[in-house]
């Protein structure tokens, strides 16, 4: 019963104590007050015990609002939230939360602030510390949820430098890697995103095999965090930091500018559409250049010109 849980064994279970007090105050039944935020009266008693998916963020809005909480659910949001993930992560998510500016590398997938549903819930479902289907959609919905971080004109400024990999990973399928790819090149209203991708071309540098963020807070410092599959590290020392943050420059500087970078994305998304028995644009115009170099290449040249002179050269 959700008066036997003990407040103090998890943030969920403090939640759910929470919403039963208020509730009774309100002088509601589950079912009642289900009613009022539009779900079934046994998911309230989900939350209310702690068991079945962690509330979501519109929902515990309902909540506050019609038990009259002075914001009091939605303050514990957060916290329940971050349960989901990883102990090693959750740092830096509270820290990233806050920031004002988030610099990214991404060396093997797209950054969560920038993944869809379908693209998410792929990589989510193959995670060594995933262990029940609750705790897959509980993970995904937080996911999502952090994508209001861009929104508004107090939204955080995003700057993600993509490894070319990424773009060439299919996760989900080719449905859901088209969605996602379409994602990187929609400019969305109110947000600041600029998306550069590192071509392979760009040959070694110091983040093969991991990936790096470097956030500005509200005071004006910043740290890093490296991550790779399974583990995390927030860096925090300023020097250390200071070296991570020459090591993005050098990346950004090695990347193509966004809008080179858009067209080879739009390149990745052609060749997740095309006929696996026809010739790629890469094909098409490495093709073309050995044409160009046979005689008659001219004419042939100008007959291939709109697959040569479109995305990016590497």
């Amino acid at each position: 019963m959700a008066n036997d849980l003990d407040p103090a064994s998890s943030m969920a279970a403090l939640f759910g104590t929470r919403l039963r007090r208020l509730r009774i105050r309100a002088g509601l039944t589950q079912a009642e007050l289900g009613k009022g935020v539009h779900v079934v009266g046994a998911r309230i008693a989900q939350v209310e015990r702690a068991t079945g998916h962690k509330p979501t963020a519109a929902l515990t809005r309902l909540l506050d609002e019609l038990l009259d909480a002075d914001e009091l659910l939605t303050e514990l949001w957060p916290h329940v939230r971050r349960e989901s993930f990883p102990d090693w992560s959750r740092r830096f998510m509270e820290m990233s939360e806050q920031a004002t500016s988030i610099n990214q590398y991404a060396a093997h997938v797209v950054p969560g602030l920038l993944q869809t549903a379908a693209y998410a819930r792929t990589l989510l479902q193959v995670g060594r510390t995933l262990q029940t289907t609750q705790q897959l959609e509980e993970r995904l919905s937080a996911r999502m949820s952090r994508h209001t971080l861009l929104d508004g004109p107090d939204g955080l400024e995003l700057w993600v430098v993509l490894d070319e990999s990424v773009l060439r990973r299919s996760i989900g399928g080719a449905d859901a890697m088209r969605a996602q790819l379409a994602r990187l090149l929609e400019p969305v209203e109110g947000q600041r995103v600029t998306v550069q991708v590192l071509p392979f071309s760009s040959g070694a540098h110091a983040m093969l095999g991991g990936s790096l963020s470097l956030l500005t807070l509200p005071g004006g410092e910043d740290v890093a965090y490296t991550e790779g599959a399974e583990s995390g590290q927030l860096v925090e020392e300023p020097e250390d930091v200071k070296s991570y943050a020459v090591t993005y420059d050098r990346l950004r500087a090695l990347a193509f500018p966004p809008g080179l970078s858009a067209e080879l994305i739009r390149a990745a998304m052609e060749e997740t559409d095309h006929d696996p028995r026809a010739p790629s644009r890469s094909q098409r115009r490495r093709l073309a250049q050995v044409q160009s170099q046979q005689p008659g290449g001219g004419r042939l040249r100008g007959d291939l010109g709109r697959f040569s002179g479109r995305g990016p050269r590497a």
